[in-house]
């Protein structure tokens, strides 16, 4: 998340205003809350590799592979002649979203994770330029204690949601036993079969107490959420200090590994 000084924030936000030329489509509301006076707000992915990263053939894979995916890659949040927020399709200049970092060399895996470390949390503070589209890429060539290299990718949230975005990232990819086979994740149940009809009704009546739960907690939540944005406070954590300004201060970013083993069975036991 990258949230910057009140004043940054007005001069980051001065859209064009343009009179004339195609837009592509309207910003939804929750793209222009996404990128107001008020609010920034972007998403960092990063990638890891098991071999040294190749930075030759970025800006090709950039324009065959990554733009196609969504015109909002290659578009400008604008301002049409009635004051409205559309998206612009603009040239891309590649060179720009590009950016390859210098770390002194020769130093260890572990020296590389604290610099590492320190870049993310210093692009995370970065305001992306509104005179180009809403991205930037990092190509990390320094080996980390967990990969051999690292591409960062800092998406504007008003280009898209997590999941929009992260199908995007991941749409880049391919297969290393078969490149041409776009990526398959496993299914969590096999394909059903045709239930007959007094199965279908004793499912109905037996999936009644859930349907009646489910909406319960809807509600509860929905009504819990506007209190705690609205009247109730969160409670002082090592989490939330509850300092006044705290949304402005400087940042780190921490991460943390967790093993697909211990992922899958988070997924068993909530059966996701």
């Amino acid at each position: 998340m990258n949230i910057g000084s009140e004043a940054q924030n007005r001069n980051m936000v001065n859209e064009l205003n343009v009179d004339e030329g195609e837009y592509s489509e309207p910003v939804s509301p929750t793209g222009q809350y996404f990128n107001s006076s008020e609010l920034s707000i972007c998403v960092l992915a990063v990638l890891d590799s098991d071999i040294p990263i190749d930075d030759s053939p970025a800006l090709d894979l950039l324009k065959d592979v990554f733009l196609p995916i969504n015109p909002r890659f290659s578009s400008l949040m604008v301002k049409d002649e009635n004051g409205v927020k559309q998206w612009k399709k603009v040239q891309v200049k590649l060179e720009d979203h590009v950016n390859i970092p210098n770390f002194p060399p020769g130093l260890s895996p572990e020296s590389y994770d604290n610099h590492l470390s320190n870049y993310l949390s210093k692009i995370a503070m970065e305001q992306l330029p509104h005179n180009r589209p809403l991205w930037n890429i990092h190509i990390i060539k320094y080996p980390t204690s967990n990969a051999a290299g690292n591409l960062i990718f800092k998406l504007h949230h008003s280009l898209g949601d997590g999941f929009s975005l992260m199908g995007a990232l991941l749409s880049c990819l391919q297969r290393a036993d078969n490149p041409s086979v776009p990526l398959t994740f496993p299914s969590l149940t096999s394909a059903p079969t045709t239930p007959s009809l007094s199965l279908k009704t004793n499912c109905i009546f037996k999936n009644i107490p859930n349907v009646l739960w489910s909406a319960f907690n809807t509600v509860s939540d929905f009504g819990w959420s506007l209190l705690k944005s609205s009247y109730v406070e969160d409670d002082i954590s090592l989490i939330r200090s509850g300092g006044p300004g705290v949304e402005f201060k400087p940042i780190v970013v921490s991460t943390m590994t967790f093993s697909l083993d211990h992922i899958k069975q988070i997924k068993t036991k909530l059966g996701v």
